[in-house]
């Protein structure tokens, strides 16, 4: 069995492509086209991230080519405008950058990416030195696991620990991605906990119950 990624660790690329501070306007542009990315890491010294330069960081320079000629007036002003101006990836980048550590949750950069809206997420040590970059397609992965994986992880993790007196009774079965359990359970109290922990195995679309009270143990007593 393939047990669940849960960190950033177990789904991030290790080969990122990065620049210098000093990195020129055209060279950013020309390496976003040969590596087809859409962001680059800005790094420091000898690999500490510094910053991250997006096509959104260059686009004012199209954007406000004719607004203000004087480059210099440009960078004394703030925001978008100010980026026009820039030449070089320490003008050009957003920082500090948005970091995620290699040991964090998934979960964790998912939330990070959404509020902040973007794509991907540098991965650091606690330096802050660049180990790898984390993308919303690499946090998608954990949905391509099989079908079997999903369900022996539940089986074995989830209800083997939780229905101790009926697990062997239980039948754990997943179709894309949505896992069913089915048999006998001795109340319904720990449904929803079991729903709980199925959903956070990663991997998991969903989770539903096709089950049904089992019958109460018969107590012998001996005549004495």
């Amino acid at each position: 069995m393939t047990h669940s990624p849960h960190t950033v660790s177990d789904v991030m690329t290790q080969t990122v492509v990065a620049v210098g501070q000093g990195a020129r306007f055209k060279e950013i542009v020309e390496t976003m086209q040969q590596w087809k990315v859409s962001a680059l890491p800005v790094l420091a010294g000898e690999g500490r991230v510094v910053g991250v330069v997006s096509e959104a960081d260059l686009l004012p320079k199209e954007e406000f080519r004719n607004a203000a000629p004087d480059r210099l007036e440009q960078r004394q002003r703030l925001g978008d405008l100010g980026k026009a101006g820039g030449l070089t990836a320490g003008e050009l980048m957003s920082a500090p950058a948005l970091t995620v550590h290699a040991d964090a949750p998934l979960a964790q950069a998912a939330r990070t990416m959404a509020h902040r809206s973007v794509k991907r997420l540098p991965v650091v040590d606690g330096r802050g030195m660049l180990q790898g970059i984390v993308s919303r397609a690499d946090l998608l992965k954990v949905f391509l696991r099989s079908d079997e994986d999903l369900a022996e992880e539940v089986r074995t993790e989830i209800v083997g620990q939780l229905f101790t007196g009926t697990a062997r009774q239980i039948e754990v079965s997943a179709e894309e991605g949505v896992v069913t359990l089915r048999g006998p359970v001795r109340g319904r109290a720990l449904l929803p906990v079991v729903a709980r922990l199925v959903r956070a195995v990663e991997g998991v679309v969903d989770v539903t119950f096709d089950v049904h009270p089992a019958p109460a143990t018969e107590v012998h007593t001996v005549p004495g």
